[in-house]
């Protein structure tokens, strides 16, 4: 019996594996042998190696990296307390924080693009502006007064730092800086630098690119990236000086990104619904595998009797083998039925970009979106559209808003049934989404059943949480007992709900 690990590096290594795999990241025994190998080659006071050694033996998928960055900043944090640097708050007389100064100085680094002054400046942000829960006072008296030594920003050691703080926000010490207004500066900065540096070269050595709209949108997207970068050196100080406070367990639960496929729909931000989207194709390629191999394995129809009797004079007309009528599989036809309005637009955007992934494991393919009209999109998913911005072709389509642009459910299955009569048949597979709130109209449940008995399958998929179902203006209950209702609150579960449901 091999022995247990009780403490010590091996010990935090495998508690690190555990953090892994609670976070969604499938960490087995041979990742976690190769992790221990690279940890006993490399040099542990070369950080960023040890992180990059790690993340090559314990990681097999893609978007998983920023879940193991974070939670590496916690399990292998840079140190302890506030760290010590170069860069130091500017403070005024009155010993508060000088936050114009502070955002000079940080447009300075932004210009220069000086990364390692910038993780500086964000580790003395958090820990001047980022304490929750302790009274101010003069906050920055570290260790030399303000501005002196590298003590800036109160910690828990200053002399008017109120105590030690309950936990440290990066929201709060980003809202007190705003970097991203910054921008427009920081442009006018490097077009002056730029302009100085043509005026003063030799003729001939001028660059002809230098104003054209494409080295403009180049300079700006690479100050954009260098202030998302800057906030995210100050979450990752925040998240690490949090995780002293509330241990790293509390930490990991709370302040580590979620995986792409478990991002909550109605809950992700742009950013996230972003990546949602870039992650349609991967996600679509098993899928459709799985589809195929469905339908492949799907030989058996109903019992050929005649053939069935045949066989059974051999054994004294017991049937002990039944034969079975082949079936002729075709691809079925997928109708979507997408409510497009408020928050249920990224949910209903990355169903129909799935769906157009798989369109080659359907015969036929017609989608609609509806708020309170109804309105057919079946064009804007051909196989070569750009599927980025087609939101905003969808929304201004006439037809889609026929009221005040309040989901109205009722009156779109209404509008669906009238104007398209034909469009459900036997061959038909709805699906339907939509969180089903109302606002307190007539569900229209007849023409929902209608719908249900014309077509071979019709399934409800949800975004929202069971636990909501039926509550406020919700008729998730009432129309759960016309059709089959799903909760599809991330991509994992829609996946899932997918392959599940599909015919073949």
């Amino acid at each position: 019996m091999s022995p247990v690990v009780t403490g010590g590096l091996p010990a935090h290594l495998v508690d690190f594996v555990g953090a892994l795999r609670r976070a969604g990241i499938a960490v087995g025994p041979g990742e976690s042998v190769d992790a221990a190998a690279v940890v006993a080659e490399l040099d542990l006071l070369q950080r960023e190696q040890l992180r990059e050694g790690l993340a090559a033996a314990m990681l097999r998928r893609s978007g998983q990296r920023a879940v193991f960055d974070a939670l590496f900043d916690l399990w292998f944090p840079l140190g302890q307390g506030a760290a010590l640097g170069e860069v130091a708050l500017p403070y005024a007389e009155d010993g508060s924080v000088d936050v114009e100064a502070l955002r000079d100085l940080l447009a300075g680094l932004l210009r220069d693009g000086d990364t390692a002054a910038m993780a500086e400046l964000a580790r003395a942000i958090v820990d001047g502006l980022g304490a929750v829960g302790r009274g101010q006072g003069q906050g920055g008296q570290g260790q030399g007064g303000p501005g002196q030594g590298q003590g800036g920003g109160g910690g828990d050691r200053g002399e008017g730092g109120g105590g030690r703080p309950s936990t440290w926000s990066a929201y709060q010490a980003l809202n007190a800086v705003r970097p991203e207004t910054l921008l427009a500066r920081v442009l006018a900065d490097l077009r002056r630098g730029r302009e100085t540096q043509r005026s003063g070269a030799r003729p001939g050595d001028t660059d002809a690119d230098g104003d054209s709209p494409f080295a403009e949108e180049v300079l700006r997207r690479q100050v954009r990236e260098r202030i998302s970068s800057f906030r995210r050196m100050v979450t990752d100080e925040a998240r690490r000086r949090g995780a002293e406070i509330r241990g790293r367990e509390a930490a990991a639960r709370t302040g580590v990104p979620k995986q792409g496929d478990r991002v909550d729909f109605l809950t992700a931000n742009s950013e996230q619904l972003a990546d949602l989207r870039r992650r349609v194709a991967p996600l679509a390629r098993p899928l459709a595998s799985r589809l195929a191999a469905r339908r492949r394995r799907a030989r058996r129809g109903p019992i050929d009797l005649r053939r069935t009797l045949r066989r059974s004079m051999s054994t004294g007309g017991v049937p002990m083998r039944p034969a079975f009528r082949r079936p002729r599989p075709g691809r079925p036809e997928l109708v979507l039925f997408c409510d497009v309005s408020g928050s249920v637009a990224g949910f209903s955007h990355f169903t129909m970009m799935l769906v157009q992934a798989l369109r080659e494991q359907f015969s036929r393919i017609r989608i609609f979106c509806f708020v309170d009209g109804c309105v057919e999109v079946t064009d804007l998913f051909g196989p070569n559209a750009d599927l980025g911005g087609v939101m905003a072709e969808i929304t201004a389509r006439p037809g889609l808003i026929a009221f005040d642009g309040h989901s109205d459910y009722g009156s779109a299955l209404g509008r669906f049934r009238e104007g398209w009569p034909d469009v459900v048949g036997p061959r038909t597979s709805l699906l339907v989404l939509g969180d089903a709130r109302t606002n307190y109209r007539d569900p229209n449940l007849g023409v929902l059943g209608t719908l249900a008995e014309q077509a071979r399958h019709v399934h409800w998929l949800n975004p929202e949480p069971q636990a909501q179902w039926g509550t406020g203006d919700s008729a998730a209950r009432s129309y759960g007992q016309v059709v089959p209702m799903h909760e599809c609150r991330t991509a994992a579960q829609l996946a899932g709900v997918v392959s599940g449901l599909l015919p073949v």
